[in-house]
């Protein structure tokens, strides 16, 4: 019986450390979106078209975290784009934290640059980031240097694509499934 009880507790106390760490991370979502909103409403970093398209993804893939009336409300040409992006994520923020993550992964699908650009994700990425892509960048520098202009292709250069933009890793990758010298 005793032990059956000390049992119960260890499940108990598992359960509820699941349920603490959840909640911290179920809030990581809507912190960071109040952290980037700031930087996305200045200097008109997100246009009205950009606008346009998160609102049309959020409301036509997810109309529960933005339902047709609120779609309208944030695509009225009328108002200017700066503060309907300003009233979206305020409303987005009340929504909740799987509406402020739909948001981060519309405006990844759609302009993954300002998505990169945002200071919770160039934060995230910590000077460790930066420090392997020098040394991967200073590795392919010396090795094209020592093997006389012969530049060791295919999983190296696969490999130093990860965190670079669209068209910077397509020329990377290109160069590694063609074979060429870089000069």
């Amino acid at each position: 019986m005793v032990l059956l009880h000390l049992r119960v507790e260890r499940v108990a106390n598992r359960q509820s450390e699941k349920f603490t760490h959840s909640c911290t991370m179920a809030d990581r979502y809507q912190e960071q979106l109040q952290q980037d909103s700031q930087f996305l409403c200045a200097e008109q970093r997100v246009g009205t078209e950009l606008l346009d398209k998160l609102v049309l993804q959020l409301n036509r893939i997810y109309p529960q975290i933005l339902t047709d009336r609120e779609a309208q409300k944030f695509r009225n040409l009328s108002v200017p784009a700066a503060t309907r992006l300003a009233e979206l994520l305020s409303h987005l923020q009340g929504k909740g934290e799987e509406a402020c993550h739909e948001f981060y992964r519309a405006l990844h699908l759609h302009n993954e640059d300002l998505y990169l650009s945002l200071p919770t994700r160039v934060y995230r990425r910590g000077p460790l980031f930066f420090l392997c892509c020098f040394s991967i960048a200073l590795g392919l520098a010396l090795l094209h240097y020592h093997r006389e202009g012969k530049i060791v292709t295919g999983s190296v250069l696969s490999c130093t694509t990860f965190g670079l933009g669209q068209h910077a890793r397509q020329i990377l990758l290109s160069c590694s499934n063609s074979g060429t010298k870089m000069e």
